[in-house]
């Protein structure tokens, strides 16, 4: 898996990987967390999905024996999102000043004198523009990354 992550990212190096991750699955021991962590730092993954384990009725993990207290779970979750929201952060502040192709979406919640769209990568990206881009990719420069997950940009060059 690694390998594949790392040959994708010398063929494009601005790529980015996401995930999910259950935390605390019945059985999770230390070493597996660990194991997990690790993983997180290496592949360095980009504002990934994390969550508890919780159990589905009628599903065979259901019947599992769970022996982790919920305590022990939540340091772990919370453990593990702070270095993927760390990843996170790190990315978006490498992207400032670098032109991204923008899908603009509609109107900015934040302003609604700017439009809002997304990036390759899934940032959220507010800039000035008509109303016309709505629905178009846009290439923008990455102007402002104060806030991580919602960048800052403007239009520039032609619209793709």
């Amino acid at each position: 898996y690694k390998s594949i992550i790392r040959k994708l990212k010398a063929a494009s190096p601005s790529l980015t990987f996401t995930s999910d991750f259950i935390i605390g699955f019945p059985g999770e021991a230390e070493a597996d967390f660990e194991a997990t962590v690790k993983l997180m730092q290496d592949v360095g993954f980009d504002y990934s999905f994390s969550f508890l384990y919780s159990p589905r009725p009628g599903t065979p993990a259901a019947f599992l024996k769970d022996d982790t207290s919920q305590e022990v779970k939540l340091a772990r979750l919370k453990k593990l999102q702070a270095i993927n929201e760390a990843q996170g952060d790190a990315i978006s502040r490498n992207m400032l000043g670098t032109i991204q192709r923008v899908l603009i979406e509609g109107a900015s919640w934040k302003n609604a004198s700017l439009l809002a769209g997304k990036t390759d990568n899934g940032r959220v990206v507010d800039i000035a523009g008509d109303a016309r881009l709505i629905n178009t990719f846009v290439n923008v420069k990455i102007t402002d990354v104060s806030n991580p997950k919602r960048l800052q940009g403007e239009i520039v060059g032609e619209i793709i």
